[in-house]
């Protein structure tokens, strides 16, 4: 029983010390500097270098999610290459998957966009693993009913090869379907995808989980600042 406050006491020194130590990374003691965020999946070291303060460094080509045409539940064409120069939070769900999951993840959806619903450099995307039936009319009944707005929050469905396709093989994130008694069963990581402004993944989230969403939205703050400093010198 005694152990129980201490547990807590330190996640919440755990939870305080967070916003620190990013403020640390971001400043760097002083010299207006931060750590950027991880590439994740497949890269190739280039034979070109690009100059920082004086140095050459080598070029890295990281993987960068193709394009695809999809549609929104606006019944609008959306192509990935339409969002180019945005910062992409995306996550995968289903309009039949009334779970904790999806409910949880569309809530936490609702409060990033509370707070970042202004910044024109930020998109939430969702994209459905039912493309079958999550067909746009289906769609915009249930972002009517979550306040999802498409061209800030789109909830996105395609063609099913194309749709999985992207899932599976371009984000690296686990989605299929099984039948389960004669009936179709998805089963997937649900999971938030962090994608810069060049369509390179920079992050996985646990949707469910409150200290990777809050990870995530510290991160998208240092992503915000990496897209800007990147503007600011011509990169």
């Amino acid at each position: 029983m005694k152990l129980f406050p201490i547990k807590k006491i330190l996640i919440l020194v755990t939870i305080l010390a967070v916003p620190g130590f990013l403020y640390y990374l971001l400043q760097e003691k002083g010299k207006n500097r931060y750590k950027p965020l991880p590439f994740f999946g497949p890269k190739i070291v280039a034979s070109t270098t690009h100059n920082v303060r004086g140095r050459a460094i080598p070029d890295t080509i990281y993987h960068q999610v193709q394009n695809y045409q999809l549609q929104n539940q606006a019944g609008e064409a959306v192509a990935l290459d339409d969002l180019k120069g945005k910062i992409i939070v995306l996550s995968l769900f289903h309009t039949k998957g009334n779970t904790y999951g999806v409910d949880f993840t569309n809530k936490a959806v609702k409060a990033y966009l509370a707070n970042y619903g202004d910044n024109e450099i930020l998109r939430f995307a969702s994209l459905s693993i039912d493309p079958t039936f999550d067909k746009p009319p289906v769609l915009k009944g249930y972002a009517a009913a979550i306040g999802a707005k498409a061209g800030k929050w789109d909830l996105l469905t395609g063609d099913s090869t194309a749709v999985f396709d992207l899932i599976n093989k371009q984000l690296f994130v686990d989605a299929h379907k099984v039948m389960e008694n004669g009936q179709p069963k998805f089963i997937y990581s649900n999971m938030f995808v962090l994608l810069d402004t060049q369509r390179r993944i920079r992050g996985y989230y646990e949707a469910t989980s409150q200290l990777a969403l809050t990870k995530l939205d510290e991160e998208i703050r240092v992503l915000i600042t990496e897209e800007l400093r990147n503007m600011k010198d011509g990169r």
